[in-house]
């Protein structure tokens, strides 16, 4: 591993390379060797995230429906449905609400944000998402418990990267897919996957979710199942479940009661500080105005011009998008004061925006982009970072969530964090294999995170 004052190197395997070395003679006798050439940004960066044409060849029309005990004289029924829809939005959202804690509340797993997905057809059987949600009701058809759950085709918009997973379920003649992923699409935000009503049993309805989706996934012949950002406290539960865990890395914000933006750079590293005054003055120069739009004040003409912003980048950078025009106006209509969006205007024209979501304690950023053919030094620093920090110092928000990758956002006061996922797989000798390959991998992220935190933009004693 390279110093940290150079470039961070971390030692993985990356999604396009071989899971193994050579050829075994047999699918059950292998060793699996891995290559250790990439820096850490290629872990945890966007890999492929845009093949929306591996829609879902496997056949999952049979309504599948389990039975368990309670107690000797109460039974919990767990279903599994094909739409969002079929549950009520104030149902979904009251266990979305009791598993996270009302001052907690993440937008991402509300009714609102994952039916948009699935109306806008972004999140659908023919992008390769099958919504097989799981709701789990008492005797009396009271809801218990929710969770998104998905039946996928491929890998993408998961941020977790398991290719070359499934390359080696390939090279011996196994299927990998179709696989079943409990997640929100696209969304690489931390929290609660199985949500619980606030019952005096809910650990006792928590094992029985996860029973119903192991039984699912072998019932349905699957290869595995997955729980990619669950909270931690889930990630420990479902490790002694049986689950293979893994950690990766995101970069936050934290506010640390600050007044302003100019009260949080009294915590950075004179260099740094001089850095972000430097880049922020630079959208004065370009003559830029910056604003930030929540509700009612997004109007359609802005959400046609993110649209396009958002094609500009995935154009760029992924090849095909993952979300369609409708789910960003669909997003705007059902989640009001919920979405910030931050637009950048030279003149009477729109020429860049961020979009983010507002949580009980978090600013979520997750989309940015420009118009094309376009470029405006620091902009992007601009509209994704320091625009994030005003907003969540504005409103008293715990912390920024700036998304996956992005070493540069280190040097902005965005400081490393763990995530966390969960993996299932059936076959016992691939099991054997990854479970290995992320005990490595696991040894290499905590210390990419020491070394990063060793080498932060803070002065010395802030954390």
């Amino acid at each position: 591993m390279a110093g940290v004052g150079g470039s961070v190197r971390c030692y993985t395997c990356s999604p396009s390379s071989s899971f193994f070395l050579r050829k075994a003679p047999s699918p059950v006798r292998f060793r699996l060797k891995f290559r250790f050439r990439f820096r850490i940004n290629a872990l945890f960066g966007d890999w492929g995230l845009g093949n929306r044409k591996n829609s879902l060849s496997f056949s999952s029309t049979h309504q599948h429906q389990f039975t368990f005990s309670l107690t000797d004289t109460d039974t919990v029924r767990v279903s599994v449905l094909s739409s969002i829809s079929d549950v009520p939005a104030k149902e979904w959202d009251a266990c979305a609400v009791d598993a996270s804690g009302p001052h907690s509340f993440n937008p991402f797993l509300s009714h609102a944000f994952l039916s948009a997905l699935e109306h806008s057809a972004s999140a659908v059987r023919e992008t390769g998402w099958m919504p097989h949600h799981i709701v789990a009701k008492d005797q009396a058809n009271n809801i218990l418990a929710v969770v998104p759950l998905y039946l996928k085709t491929h890998s993408y918009g998961e941020f977790v990267f398991d290719h070359s997973w499934a390359n080696a379920y390939h090279s011996y003649g196994y299927k990998y897919y179709p696989k079943l992923q409990s997640c929100v699409p696209f969304t690489p935000v931390t929290g609660s996957r199985i949500l619980l009503r606030n019952t005096s049993f809910k650990d006792q309805i928590f094992d029985i979710v996860v029973s119903a989706m192991k039984d699912l996934t072998v019932n349905s012949q699957l290869s595995s199942l997955h729980i990619t950002f669950p909270s931690e406290n889930e990630w420990l539960k479902l490790t002694q479940k049986g689950f293979l865990p893994r950690i990766g890395m995101q970069y936050h914000w934290k506010n640390r009661d600050y007044k302003n933006f100019d009260d949080f750079l009294k915590d950075m590293k004179q260099s740094k500080r001089k850095n972000i005054r430097q880049e922020r003055k630079k959208i004065s120069a370009q003559n830029l105005i910056m604003k930030r739009l929540r509700g009612h004040e997004i109007k359609a003409r802005h959400w046609d011009s993110f649209y396009t912003f958002y094609r500009n980048t995935t154009d760029n950078k992924w090849g095909t998008p993952h979300l369609t025009r409708e789910f960003f106006h669909e997003l705007g209509s059902k989640m009001g004061d919920n979405v910030l969006l931050v637009v950048a205007e030279e003149g009477d024209e729109l020429v860049a925006g961020a979009l983010n979501l507002i949580g009980g304690d978090t600013l979520f950023g997750r989309l940015w982009g420009c118009l094309p053919r376009s470029y405006y030094p620091s902009l992007h620093f601009e509209a994704c970072y320091y625009q994030a920090i005003e907003a969540a110092i504005e409103l008293n928000l715990r912390k920024v969530e700036a998304g996956a990758q992005g070493e540069h956002k280190i040097q902005r006061g965005y400081l490393p964090v763990t995530t966390y996922s969960c993996h299932y797989l059936i076959d016992e000798e691939f099991r054997g294999a990854i479970q290995d390959f992320l005990e490595r991998e696991a040894s290499q992220v905590k210390l990419v995170i020491k070394l990063l935190h060793e080498s932060g933009p803070f002065k010395e004693g802030i954390v």
